[in-house]
């Protein structure tokens, strides 16, 4: 085993010590020491770094931002024990997920889903269904 691939094994049973799982993780670290090892690489630069987490080309920039995110993590590490590997940058691939906008339920769905859940609690108590609604009533501006 090489001196990368002993590292990861060190980091991944450290990482699972503190309670991680690391079930997506630990083949992706794999993969990137393997594209490391196959690069000749005795450490972990910033550029290769980059261009393993680029992989495949066509993905959405966020995949590659939680890639280089996951080896910049095993970096970090890496550097306690070889202070010549590089931490890549935090500030490397930018990428932006837009959040979803929320939906906003009428007064007429809060009636209808609080009137489907008193039905669906074996009828309920009206009284219930009606504080909901009430509380949603009281609540609209």
């Amino acid at each position: 085993m090489t001196a990368l691939g002993q590292a990861l094994n060190d980091y991944l049973r450290l990482r699972r010590r503190l309670g991680y799982e690391l079930e997506r993780d630990q083949p992706q670290l794999e993969q990137f020491v393997a594209f490391l090892e196959q690069a000749g690489a005795q450490r972990i630069t910033t550029e290769l770094a980059l261009r393993w987490a680029r992989i495949p080309a066509n993905q959405h920039p966020i995949i590659w931002r939680r890639r280089l995110s996951m080896v910049r993590q095993f970096a970090r590490f890496l550097a306690t024990v070889n202070p010549l590997s590089e931490i890549p940058s935090q500030d490397l691939l930018p990428a932006h997920q837009p959040r979803t906008a929320p939906y906003i339920y009428t007064p007429q769905e809060i009636e209808a889903l609080a009137t489907a859940a008193a039905a669906a609690a074996g009828g309920g108590d009206v009284r219930d269904r009606d504080r909901v609604a009430g509380q949603h009533r009281s609540a609209a501006p």
